[in-house]
């Protein structure tokens, strides 16, 4: 029996013999939540400010940066208005590389679309978010260095998609912080009409905490490594950008804090889980997955999957089983 699967026995045996730990969704959401909203909105922002000014990609990484990182720390919660904002924030997986064909098209077109953030609310998902930043900034093929009004559309669409983007960071944390967290903390009461008692709140925030460790094991790393004899490092999130690690780390770390959040006890073969996967992602080489054709590299990183699922595990038989739960349908599933 492996280190962590024998601390997941010993800590289910004491649950049970000494009761059940309480689910604190209101210090979730007043203390993980809303503040993680307000630092994706502020991130955001910054970047819009950045992008009006430069469009270079020296110029604009850092800010580019800290909303990715700030985004991955709540990126998992898909439920109520995030459940639909999701899809145009991060427009992601790709598979028909969707994405960069919309942005050569709006370029090559000069499309007007591009002119304003509050019209391009109605472009494609497909063209808006990190993923559209991300290629443009990043994609060598969408580079127009050799074109003066093509490179002056780009620059003008890159600062569009950042007000834009920030503009959903900006209304994802309004209607947060003005209603849906409203409806989470006060689940049970008589006007609440979408959680009928207090652990249905719980069962949500619990279901999209092993919802996004799923979605970090089969698609961030699933679909790049594929099988040990084809992977698909084109295959992983933001390669462009070197990003892959990245936002694995950053939704690791939020998926941490909002386990901590739900329980009022502590949760050591979750953290330990938790200190494994981050220990196997320190091993990683290439923050960008691009070198996994490479024997050694594609182990480290099934070893890091591994540590993923380990986690999720953790949580299911430490948390899960605290607290009398288990993780139920979300807007995820089916990806």
């Amino acid at each position: 029996m492996t280190p962590i699967k024998t601390m997941i026995f010993a800590t289910s045996l004491s649950l049970l013999a000494g009761g059940t730990a309480i689910a604190d969704v209101a210090q979730a959401v007043q203390d993980q939540i809303l503040p993680g909203l307000s630092d994706f909105a502020d991130a955001t922002l910054d970047l819009a400010d950045v992008a009006v000014t430069d469009c270079d990609v020296a110029a604009i990484q850092p800010a580019y940066d800290r909303a990715f990182d700030a985004w991955l720390q709540i990126g998992h919660l898909r439920l109520g208005p995030a459940e639909t904002a999701v899809i145009s924030i991060a427009f992601w997986p790709d598979k028909r590389g969707t994405t960069p064909r919309a942005l050569a098209q709006m370029i090559a077109d000069r499309d007007p679309i591009a002119e304003a953030a509050a019209d391009y609310a109605q472009a494609s998902a497909a063209a808006r978010g990190f993923f559209a930043l991300d290629a443009l900034l990043f994609d060598e093929a969408l580079s127009v260095d050799e074109d003066e009004p093509a490179m002056a559309y780009r620059c003008g669409l890159i600062a569009t998609v950042a007000a834009d983007l920030a503009a959903q960071a900006d209304q994802l944390d309004r209607d947060w912080r003005d209603g849906f967290g409203q409806t989470l903390t006060t689940a049970g009461q008589p006007e609440n009409a979408v959680y009928l008692a207090p652990e249905e709140a719980m069962q949500a925030l619990y279901t999209q905490l092993m919802a996004g460790l799923e979605f970090t094991a089969d698609q961030r790393l699933g679909r790049p490594l594929d099988s040990f004899d084809q992977p698909h490092p084109r295959r992983a999130e933001a390669w462009r950008s070197a990003r892959s690690l990245p936002n694995i780390r950053a939704s690791l770390e939020g998926q941490r804090a909002l386990a901590a959040a739900l329980s009022d006890a502590p949760i050591p073969v979750t953290q330990a889980a938790f200190d494994a996967a981050f220990a196997a992602a320190d091993r990683v080489v290439d923050p960008g997955f691009q070198d996994i054709t490479d024997a050694q590299a594609w182990f480290r990183l099934d070893v890091l999957r591994q540590r993923v699922q380990a986690v999720r595990t953790a949580v299911e038989a430490e948390l899960g089983a605290a607290l009398g739960v288990s993780a139920g349908f979300n807007s995820a599933d089916g990806d």
